[in-house]
């Protein structure tokens, strides 16, 4: 009986880290981590925020698979068309700046599909 109680736990515990790892994620949730690197990306601070950081590198724990990447690059683009005074050099470097890779260009003119 213990040993069908353990198999079960078992099971229970791969399903709960498959649903985790599948979640998706919402634009809402990347607009909210890149809110903090608005000041950078617009011109108005010279290096990002630790919070604009904090928010890069919250964005590449949310992009797991390629799937995710689409998604996200998509959000990003999304993002950078609505603040029409984002400097597109600041965008393409805020990645290398907080020290993050993201696997996900910042741009307004990337081709998410690729």
């Amino acid at each position: 009986m213990k040993g069908r109680v353990m198999l079960v736990v078992a099971a229970l515990a791969v399903v709960m880290a498959m649903v985790r790892t599948g979640e998706a994620f919402t634009c809402a949730q990347v607009d909210t981590a890149l809110v903090p690197c608005v000041p950078f990306l617009t011109g108005s601070a010279p290096v990002p925020a630790a919070g604009c950081c904090d928010g890069v590198k919250s964005i590449k724990s949310m992009v797991a698979s390629p799937a995710d990447k689409q998604t996200a690059c998509n959000c990003v683009k999304e993002a950078a068309n609505r603040y029409t005074n984002i400097k597109d050099d600041a965008a393409s470097a805020l990645p290398s700046k907080c020290g993050v890779d993201i696997g996900v260009p910042i741009s307004r003119s990337v081709d998410c599909t690729k």
